[in-house]
């Protein structure tokens, strides 16, 4: 079996809502050996992987895959199901799956939900390399392949702490993204709503306080000073200095490097110099700069102050065994790291015991050795500190905090000024107030661990995240979302979002667009290219200034790896026609429109989908739309409109050649279609559709007919308010139409536009990418020799096709309609636009289908024109 691609589809799909694994696999000679013609396959399968008995499949009931599996099923089915299962067995609960046959023989495009997604592409790898040897009867070592699976998630996944948070964000319904796939950099919510995090420090962590919590020092001189009890200590730049502080403030003392955290480093109850000089050795490795302070006896408890108040207390323990009397000591260890709560790193509820240096010393301090027999119920302890990080374990006491002793832990987070800390304290209890008993605050903690309250080894766990989310987003009814509007369909989406974009400018929003062309916040243009996918919608989402997110939506974005965003507040569907067809398994109509109405899939409950009443696939996808639905249509009286308003449903349409708005019995008139600058007096009908569908959305998003009328006014058909889509420039001796018209539906609708402006002759400049199929440009090419006089035909990007394919296939389409058209082809898109304009004379109209709009307006100025300006059409 052969993999040809296996990515993430992050966002919403063509094959489900959420996120999931998309496979494109070659089973190659499996084709022809499906599963009923391998013996046993059934019964080996389930005793690798007893669990896969639970898959229902299509059966609908427990054992059905094992059903699937005896009737025959193909290789990537069965890779779909394994796959699914490695990661439940790792930690991730998911249970969709999909897989459906392609338009190639053997070629199987096999979807799975994943939870993390550099587990979910490992398992797809280690899926097929179990299938094939399942198939081929090889043995299987399936616990290698779990212990693999398991590195990739320790390194990948999210901690438990930074997991809590994300937890408690999800049950919100706010939206959450990792903003550095190696870390626990977090964004929740979205654009001017959004809050970060990085595991538990918050965007709102002050610098200072976070400075003050890692230098013990100034945490005892803060808390000191403020009548808080901290161990006396002294800085050491030397062991000799330490020696001197040791004895000025007696043994035992404790050892611990300046700045530190998880405990590393800190060596506790050093009672002579010996001892002293490995421990000062031990935490300079950590830190050049040392403290030795007093030791205090008590129980080491931790307190979490979260927004000023303690939501949780926890009492901990270091890493330790208890004797049985039989078992050697380092027995006694292997046998507790069996615990399968004990897992490496924060995998699990506990940590590992590991053996180091100190943990020898603590051996040795206590007369024992690894191979000594411990006594029944005798305590080693194996580390001098209780963080979880090195094996200790903690006992939940929240419910056994005194009054003052909570009075205490919110005053020092005050103190500080930290919104989390964790505060560790040396108590011989807290059901007590401090200065009543032997403690002391040894130091306080930014960006605290959260697993000891969470997950405690002993007493119940607390939903501290929840207390992070309620901090960030304090509003209870916040989803930390802004509106965000999706533009999709095959033509007219770019203007589209140009026009919703520039309604809401108009009445004072900051606007994020991504569309092909750019990225622009607030107006500004901060990248340029073709932006009409998932990552830029993200680049959008993650300004903190935007408002309002207005998106292109392009269908190859969204087969190669789905929306950029689990939900929008509004989706537009435009239109549905032929273009990009062959290209991500997407060869009908019907298969395309299914992949548009993705968009509308999106809608969140509460938001409204945009449908064009004109076409009838668009229509047909009405039962994916989410939300309220708003039609548009260029026919006020067509039956779809009619039953829609009669229904109290709202239409935006032409009556009269008028835009108006409709629902029920009322008819709102916005303004002449005249008056809408882009619409070039009502010839660009396809210009017509689209300020229909943007006042729709510009509605739905809470416009008022009064803002949605002067923002169509005051939206021109300009280079720069909308580069490269039907920019008119009339200067007099010729006049210059740019637009972007790459596919026979897009041409279509511009030729009633092209034949209305008085010409001469009609120029044209001409290109398409070579991602389309040679019928649709040969089609293209008929298309441009029946609207010009000449074309002039230029290569863009060939996408993969030989140098020169593109353009053959165009001439020869141009050339096969009738007529007197005159067709060359030149190269390079600069050169062309050149010739067009040497050949153009008094009366000409040049019509310059063109990707780089930004140097032919440069050449249009240089050679002729000093502006741009917008010319009404006499016909």
């Amino acid at each position: 079996m052969n993999i040809l691609e296996h990515r993430a589809l992050r966002g919403p799909n063509y094959y489900s809502r959420y996120p999931v694994i998309f496979m494109r696999l070659d089973i190659e000679e499996l084709e022809k050996r499906p599963s009923d013609t391998v013996p046993g396959i059934a019964a080996r399968i389930i005793e690798l992987l007893p669990s896969l008995y639970e898959h229902r499949c299509s059966i609908g009931r427990a054992g059905g895959f094992l059903e699937r599996l005896e009737r025959g099923t193909w290789a990537g089915h069965v890779v779909e199901h394994i796959a699914i299962e490695l990661q439940n067995l790792i930690g991730f609960t998911v249970g969709y799956g999909k897989t459906v046959d392609s338009y190639e023989t053997g070629i199987y495009n096999v979807v799975y939900r994943y939870r993390d997604e550099a587990c979910g592409l490992a398992v797809g790898v280690e899926g097929v390399n179990i299938v094939a040897q399942l198939f081929n009867g090889d043995e299987i070592d399936i616990s290698s392949v779990i212990a693999r699976l398991k590195k990739v998630r320790d390194a990948h996944m999210l901690g438990p702490s930074t997991t809590s948070i994300v937890d408690a964000a999800v049950r919100r319904g706010i939206p959450w993204a990792r903003l550095d796939a190696d870390s626990s950099y977090i964004q929740l919510g979205h654009g001017c709503r959004q809050q970060r995090i990085q595991a538990t420090v918050t965007c709102r962590t002050s610098l200072i306080s976070h400075g003050i919590a890692d230098d013990k020092y100034w945490t005892k001189h803060v808390l000191g000073e403020a009548g808080v009890p901290v161990p006396y200590g002294v800085i050491c730049h030397s062991i000799e200095e330490a020696l001197i502080a040791a004895l000025d403030i007696g043994y035992p003392v404790v050892v611990k490097p300046l700045i530190g955290n998880h405990g590393r480093g800190v060596s506790t109850g050093i009672s002579d110099e010996p001892a002293l000089r490995e421990a000062f050795t031990i935490a300079s490795l950590h830190y050049s700069i040392v403290m030795v302070e007093r030791f205090v006896k008590g129980e080491d408890y931790r307190l979490l102050v979260i927004n000023g108040k303690l939501v949780a207390a926890a009492r901990r323990r270091p890493a330790h065994v208890v004797g049985d009397g039989q078992a050697s000591l380092q027995s006694l260890i292997d046998r507790e790291n069996q615990d399968p709560r004990r897992g490496i790193g924060h995998e699990n509820l506990l940590t590992q015991i590991h053996l180091d240096e100190q943990s020898h010393r603590l051996i040795a301090q206590q007369n024992l050795s690894l191979e000594s027999v411990i006594t029944k119920d005798q305590v080693v302890y194996l580390k001098s500190t209780a963080n979880l990080s090195t094996g200790g374990t903690a006992t939940d006491v929240t419910e056994d905090v005194h009054p003052e002793v909570k009075y205490t832990a919110e005053r020092i987070s005050r103190l500080v000024g930290l919104d989390i800390i964790g505060i560790d304290l040396l108590a011989e209890t807290l059901t007590m107030p401090l200065e009543e008993q032997s403690a002391a605050v040894v130091e306080v903690n930014a960006g605290p661990g959260f697993r000891m309250h969470l997950s405690p080894t002993h007493g119940t766990g607390r939903d501290v995240g929840q207390h992070v989310t309620e901090m960030l987003f304090p509003d209870s009814e916040d989803s930390g979302r802004i509106p965000i509007a999706a533009v999709t369909g095959t033509n007219g989406k770019t203007t589209t979002v140009r026009l919703i974009a520039h309604l809401l400018r108009q009445v004072g929003r900051i606007v994020g667009t991504a569309c092909t062309g750019a990225i622009e916040i607030d107006n500004h243009t901060i990248m340029r290219g073709d932006y009409s996918g998932p990552q830029a919608a993200s680049t959008v989402l993650r300004e903190p200034t935007v408002e309002y997110a207005v998106l292109e939506v392009a269908r190859g974005g969204i087969m190669r790896r789905g929306l950029g965003f689990d939900e929008c507040q509004v989706g537009v569907l435009l239109n549905i026609a032929s273009d990009h067809l062959g290209e991500n398994d997407i060869h009908t109509l019907d298969e395309l429109a299914r992949c548009k109405t993705v968009v509308i899939d999106a809608v969140s409950p509460e938001g409204t989908a945009v449908l064009n009443a004109d076409d009838p696939r668009v229509l047909a996808g009405r039962e994916w739309a989410r939300g309220k639905v708003i039609y548009f249509s260029l026919d006020a009286d067509s039956e779809p409109i009619r039953q829609h308003v009669q229904a109290h449903g709202i239409a935006f349409t032409v009556y009269n050649e008028c835009i108006v708005m409709r629902q029920g019995n009322v008819e709102a008139n916005i303004m002449p279609v005249v008056d809408a600058p882009i619409t070039f007096e009502g010839y660009a009908r396809f210009n017509v559709a689209n300020v229909l569908a943007a006042s729709a959305a510009a509605y739905a998003l809470g416009l008022s007919i009064a803002d949605i009328q002067l923002g169509l006014q005051t939206f021109h058909p300009t280079p720069g308010q909308n580069p490269g889509r039907t920019n008119f420039i009339d200067a007099g001796e010729i006049k210059v139409l740019i637009d972007y018209g790459h596919n026979v539906p897009a041409l279509k609708a511009l030729s009633e536009l092209v034949s209305r402006i008085p010409a001469q002759r009609r120029i044209s400049v001409a290109s398409a990418p070579g991602n389309r199929r040679d019928e649709d440009l040969y089609s293209l090419g008929a298309q441009l020799a029946s609207m010009h006089d000449i074309v002039l035909l230029y290569e863009t990007d060939p996408r993969g096709r030989p140098a020169g394919e593109v353009v053959s296939l165009l001439r020869a389409g141009a050339e096969s309609h009738p007529g007197s058209c005159r067709v060359e082809v030149i190269m390079k898109e600069s050169h062309a636009v050149d010739r067009a304009f040497d050949e153009a004379r008094e009366g000409d109209l040049l019509v310059l289908l063109v990707d780089d709009i930004n140097s032919v307006t440069e050449r249009l100025r240089g050679r002729r024109f000093l502006s741009d300006s917008t010319a009404g059409i006499q016909s």
